[in-house]
């Protein structure tokens, strides 16, 4: 098999806050990404679309399935009692559990892909998850449920956060991190392609969302054996008040943003012999 020349390099967390949400646009504005995931539960969501729309023709655009942040969009009487989504470490303990309400998460995911599609006037290109919801133990049974049902046609994107350990190991980085979240979401890729569903083959972008690390030095790692559709994810932003109260990534984002707008950021890329692309341009 080939080696990959071209990767996707996707942002999380559009509409998360505006400052967040300022930051991803002009990265989209600048060409340096080639995918960007919203978070359509979030408050800041319809004020956000329009701006975010407009780059449809240049990058894909997808939903970042939320169910660990803020409040849900429809009433969910069990996995968030007192209108708040729990945090991860709930949500994957009730899932391995089996114990998450899989009825509630399926009619969230119909609600939220209802506000993209709202907002946008189109389905999303993808369908990812904050914290990687979408794919862990119990959530991607209600994905398996609607998607199908939802795209019987024309199919979304699925982010696989799943990567092959040898690849895990080759990086060196954050690779606790990575390994945990590969055996939890294993099943997920098998599972959707069956359905019909592209995922990626190949995911990096873990962090320790530290402003005082080297993110280029972590860029560059994301970028070693690769897979062959390889996915990048990152969390670039500029930090407001409300960030710093919502999420551990606060500082690191702006640290992002100065590399994705930096010369380095392309030499990296042209050193790996890989480049930002959609997810159709990668190779079949």
């Amino acid at each position: 098999m080939s080696r990959p020349t071209r990767f996707v390099l996707t942002a999380d967390d559009f509409a998360l806050t505006p400052g967040v949400s300022a930051g991803i646009l002009d990265l989209l504005e600048a060409g340096s990404l080639s995918a960007a995931g919203a978070m359509t539960n979030r408050p800041h969501w319809r004020n956000n679309a329009p701006a975010f729309a407009q780059f449809a023709g240049t990058a894909d655009l997808g939903l970042h399935f939320n169910l660990t942040c803020g409040a849900p969009l429809t009433r969910m009487k069990r996995l968030a009692p007192a209108g708040a989504l729990p945090k991860l470490a709930a949500l994957i303990s009730g899932g391995v559990a089996g114990r998450l309400p899989l009825d509630e998460i399926a009619a969230e995911l119909e609600a939220q892909i209802d506000a993209f599609q709202q907002a946008m006037g189109r389905p999303p290109d993808f369908i990812d998850g904050h914290q990687h919801a979408h794919a862990l133990p119990g959530v991607r049974r209600a994905l398996a449920q609607v998607l199908p049902r939802r795209f019987p046609d024309a199919k979304p994107y699925l982010r696989n956060p799943a990567d092959r350990l040898a690849a895990i190991r080759a990086r060196g980085r954050h690779s606790a991190k990575a390994a945990l979240l590969a055996s939890l979401a294993r099943p997920f890729a098998p599972r959707m392609r069956a359905l019909g569903f592209a995922v990626n083959e190949g995911f990096s972008g873990y962090s320790r969302f530290n402003a005082r690390t080297d993110y280029g030095r972590d860029f560059a790692s994301y970028l070693i054996a690769p897979g062959p559709r390889p996915l990048v994810m990152c969390h670039p932003g500029f930090v407001d008040d409300e960030l710093r109260g919502l999420d551990p990534a606060t500082d690191s984002r702006e640290a992002e943003m100065g590399f994705f707008l930096s010369s380095r950021f392309v030499e990296i890329c042209a050193a790996a012999g890989l480049a930002p692309a959609r997810f159709s341009e990668l190779a079949p």
